[in-house]
């Protein structure tokens, strides 16, 4: 079953429901564009919302049968990613505080964890991947590769200010980032303290 400009969610879904493999792929490739994009919104990681996205559809395969009986598919479909998208959080945080409990119960000075600088680098380096490639190339040849911004200019054929504008962006971008992950964090762990979860 191909994908055409006609999509006819009734007859695919009932497909499905039958066990029919082609229009489960039909299916896949018009929803997850629209969910990866839902639960990007939720996780605000794109790798986190790929694994979300396989998991629900998984568990939309796996739960086949019942897919039938359900009127409204793109209700259900929101459902479904939301839940799934938060037990991914819940899961991270349940391991990050096991972990971080864990290292605590070995440390016995004040100072930041190991856990936390981990932590803190992963969500740097996951930053940095989602920059802009042109943004990425100066941000790693300043900070890993120590070079300067004539020398950064002159290896891109690029203007000095062009470098700084490219780090300033970069900066910036990667700072969002990691305060916006750790804040999204915290409320989970707030919410957790409450029993909202």
């Amino acid at each position: 079953m191909k994908i055409t400009s006609i999509y006819d969610e009734a007859t695919v879904v009932r497909r499905i429901a039958a066990g029919d493999e082609a229009a489960f792929s039909a299916f896949f490739h018009h929803w997850q564009p629209y969910l990866a994009t839902h639960i990007y919104r939720i996780t605000e990681s794109s790798q986190l919302a790929e694994e979300v996205v396989q998991d629900v559809f998984m568990k939309i395969w796996m739960t086949r049968e019942s897919l039938s009986s359900v009127i409204y598919i793109k209700a259900y479909l929101l459902k479904l990613s939301r839940n799934e998208a938060l037990n991914a959080l819940k899961s991270i945080m349940r391991r990050i505080n096991r972990e971080d409990a864990a290292e605590k119960m070995l440390q016995h000075d004040t100072g930041e964890s190991e856990q936390h600088r981990a932590f803190q680098l992963t969500l740097i380096d996951e930053a940095i991947d989602s920059l802009p490639p042109r943004q990425k190339e100066v941000f790693l040849l300043h900070r890993h590769q120590r070079l300067t911004y004539a020398e950064i200019a002159e290896k891109l054929n690029i203007g000095r200010e062009s470098v700084k504008t490219h780090l300033q962006l970069a900066t910036k971008a990667i700072t969002s980032h990691v305060k916006g992950k750790i804040t999204l964090l915290i409320l989970l762990v707030e919410l957790q303290d409450k029993h909202i979860f």
